[in-house]
């Protein structure tokens, strides 16, 4: 059985109240929020009319452009599914590459994120991607140019669009939407009342629907879970098995991602399946908001004690990280079905096949 301890000084969350009391009402009934209402209505008509103008202005693509996205605020493992989706397609003979926005970086520019890139100017999702890909990986505000440069560089047959669902300037060929299978739409309603960025009825337009664990399904859908599969030293790149957990003194387990309550529950799972009774895991939550840059001063409260952390933390960390720091390494294990029948797809609108 896995142990919080207690007896460690907890690190307070780091979220305005406001925004809590939000996050709280659009994942169960909107309460105070039904005040919003009109400007839902709002929304959903410029989000209608933003559509069907963008749509009309997009043009020719170079590369077929799969799009991965969501149509909810926050996370739902698009980064995850990213990187398996790149490695599938690198294994069934394609060139893939990625384009993100790159949210959260100090640059605007385009950049290929490569061996020396940070956090700074490219993103915390995408240099994660490409540490875990080793794939041509482009950051651009304007996703067209992104899609451009890889067309021009010629190592690319084949884009995954990292988020953009909504960006309906960029010529795609085939959509695919990942959702929280816990959170799932949330309280049904769109910003500011609930959620959504569109309607649930934008799933009929879609290739794929991906839902990631939880215990509610949707109809057409496909679901995937998370593999846990090891540790990785985030100042070294060492790796180790996950019993290594097990061994570690009380720790702190950092998550600054859009749904820490994941990480912590992928903790305890691995506590249950290989530490012994006698010796659960013990560590303290540390919840951070998501995207968010850190710095060494955020970690003094561990006080040399060991921290582990997401992959998406660990490659904002790694010029001050200690000897003690690790990462937890997760995988998104992809349905077979899912993937046959996407790359039946993916196969019908490029003849780009090495």
């Amino acid at each position: 059985m896995v142990e919080l301890n207690a007896a460690l000084l907890a690190k307070p969350v780091r979220r305005n109240r406001l925004a809590a009391f939000v996050e709280q009402r659009w994942y169960s009934r909107p309460g105070w929020l039904w005040l919003l209402c009109p400007f839902e209505y709002l929304f959903r008509g410029i989000a209608y009319y933003r559509k069907k103008i963008l749509t009309q202005r997009q043009t020719t693509s170079p590369l077929p452009v799969i799009v991965v996205g969501n149509i909810s605020v926050g996370g739902t493992g698009k980064t995850p599914v990213i990187i398996a989706l790149a490695q599938y397609l690198r294994d069934n003979g394609f060139k893939p590459g990625v384009i993100s926005r790159g949210y959260g970086r100090t640059t605007t520019t385009l950049h290929c994120v490569g061996p020396s890139s940070t956090a700074a100017n490219a993103g915390d999702e995408p240099l994660e991607i490409y540490q875990a890909t080793r794939l041509p990986v482009i950051v651009s505000a304007d996703r067209r140019q992104a899609v451009q440069y890889l067309a021009e560089s010629g190592d690319c047959t084949i884009v995954l669009a990292d988020d953009g669902l909504q960006h309906y300037t960029l010529p795609r060929a085939l959509e695919i939407v990942v959702l929280d299978g816990d959170k799932m739409f949330g309280n049904g309603h769109c910003m500011p009342v609930g959620p959504l960025r569109e309607p649930v009825s934008r799933l009929g337009s879609v290739d794929e629907v991906l839902v990631r664990g939880g215990n509610r399904s949707l109809l057409g859908a496909s679901v995937f879970q998370f593999l846990t599969v090891g540790l990785t030293n985030v100042k070294s790149g060492e790796k180790k098995p996950l019993n290594f957990l097990c061994s570690l003194p009380p720790f702190y387990a950092v998550a600054g991602i859009g749904n820490p309550q994941k990480f912590y529950t992928s903790l305890n799972e691995v506590g249950q399946l290989h530490c012994a009774v006698e010796k659960p895991l013990r560590y303290t939550a540390c919840s951070f908001p998501d995207h968010y840059t850190y710095s060494e001063h955020d970690f003094t409260f561990a006080n040399h004690s060991p921290i582990v952390m997401t992959a998406k933390d660990a490659v904002k960390c790694q010029a001050f990280a200690q000897d003690n720091w690790w990462c937890l390494n997760i995988q998104a294990d992809l349905p077979e079905p899912m993937l046959g029948r996407l790359l039946e797809k993916i196969r019908k609108v490029t003849t780009d096949v090495i």
